[in-house]
């Protein structure tokens, strides 16, 4: 059962680090410009894409586990990945083996890649409202209104917002994508050692 949770249990204790992080940022008043400043789809869009991936991040992560601790137990389902992989090897000799052993990395691979990619995704939509804050900033900015006075103040306003906008986006991007890229890792490592677990155990039950 150790190693079932084992994973879990990592992946658990870095998101409530991390939770508690954000909500010792919120109540230090750090995070206020983000629900004031900006208009709520930018910022709403990217914890949207990093919501969803973390959940997708947790499931794969969870059945990772139970593979990984059914094939430690020497009893893989007969329908998971590693019971089918048993299967054709316990017919094959080593040089077949090895094309199975390479199929399989792949395919336990791609099945994780896509969270790399929605982490990788959050740094672009910080970018974009970079762009989009970028051209609100200098928007408001008229040059031949600019020498009088009454203009000056709403255009150092619309500036200050669009600057604003640029900087939270592209922080928020970035620090979704590391905490999402952080247990990207812990589902890589989990699958490497599915993957060293099938190969070890499928070569003990092969052909030579």
């Amino acid at each position: 059962m150790a190693y079932r949770y084992l994973l879990v249990m990592r992946f658990a204790l870095v998101n409530v680090i991390a939770i508690g992080l954000v909500g010792a940022a919120y109540l230090q008043g750090w995070l206020a410009g983000l629900f004031v400043s900006h208009p709520l789809v930018l910022t709403g869009a990217i914890f949207l894409v990093f919501l969803y991936g973390l959940v997708l991040c947790g499931v794969k992560v969870w059945r990772t586990s139970i593979e990984l601790n059914d094939v430690k137990t020497g009893s893989p389902d007969p329908d998971s990945r590693a019971g089918r992989y048993f299967r054709s090897v316990e017919t094959n000799y080593a040089e077949s083996r090895t094309v199975r052993v390479g199929m399989l990395r792949l395919r336990l691979s791609h099945r994780i890649v896509i969270v790399r990619h929605i982490a990788s995704s959050l740094v672009f939509l910080g970018l974009i409202g970079t762009v989009i804050g970028f051209i609100i900033a200098l928007s408001g900015v008229d040059a031949k209104a600019i020498t009088e006075v009454e203009n000056v103040a709403p255009m150092v306003s619309t500036l200050i917002n669009g600057m604003s906008i640029a900087l939270y986006t592209t922080l928020l991007g970035a620090v979704l994508n590391i905490w999402l890229t952080v247990n990207h890792r812990i589902l890589a490592t989990g699958t490497v050692a599915l993957i060293t677990s099938i190969i070890e155990l499928g070569e003990s039950h092969g052909r030579a």
